[in-house]
């Protein structure tokens, strides 16, 4: 069973994975809200049912591999795999750019989804996306769970996300939070820009 939008709410709010707050996200940006899927993840019984919600949209999608970049879209992108029994790989930081390691490869023509936790600019979504091009392979679709952008980010390909927010963020010189002199964190899992 799938789950809505309100659902997927609650369980972010019941799992503490919804935080309130001043945030530097990855992209650099500055925002009130943070979606730590992490703190949603770790419980697998969320996992799977988070993921079948994405696997729901592409079931009928011919795909051979699902790809993510690391590290918030591994759990998400394995569990997508797994549900729909498909290989998995992903990307992961050498230096400043993602790229395959530990032998992974894709062939030419290969059918791909891309996965990812969480979307505010899709900056390592469109970064996946261009080495799965690299290789020659097909890119089907984009599934992820948190789209920050509430739809303003295009990837180009057939793209799902379980929960659409419009959350706020700012250019770190107009951040309403900073000027109001909140203290900033920064939660995920790589240095901002």
């Amino acid at each position: 069973m799938s789950l809505n939008e309100q659902e997927l709410l609650t369980i972010f709010r019941k799992t503490e994975a919804l935080l309130e707050g001043h945030f530097r996200l990855t992209s650099g940006r500055h925002s009130n809200q943070y979606f730590q899927c992490a703190k949603v993840l770790q419980y697998t019984n969320y996992n799977t049912q988070i993921c079948e919600t994405i696997v729901s949209h592409f079931k009928n999608i011919p795909i051979d591999t699902v790809i993510a970049p690391a590290l918030g879209g591994i759990i998400v992108g394995q569990e997508v795999a797994r549900q729909l029994n498909k290989k998995f790989i992903f990307a992961e930081r050498e230096q400043s750019a993602l790229t395959l390691r530990r032998g992974f490869t894709l062939a030419a023509n290969e059918r791909v989804l891309v996965c990812e936790d969480v979307v505010t600019t899709g900056g390592s979504v469109f970064e996946v996306i261009e080495i799965v091009k690299s290789f020659g392979a097909i890119v089907c679709g984009v599934g992820f769970i948190v789209d920050r952008s509430n739809g303003k980010v295009n990837f180009g390909y057939p793209q799902f996300s379980a929960l659409k927010v419009n959350a706020v963020s700012f250019l770190p010189e107009e951040c309403e939070l900073c000027k109001n002199g909140i203290p900033i964190i920064k939660p995920g899992s790589r240095k901002s820009f």
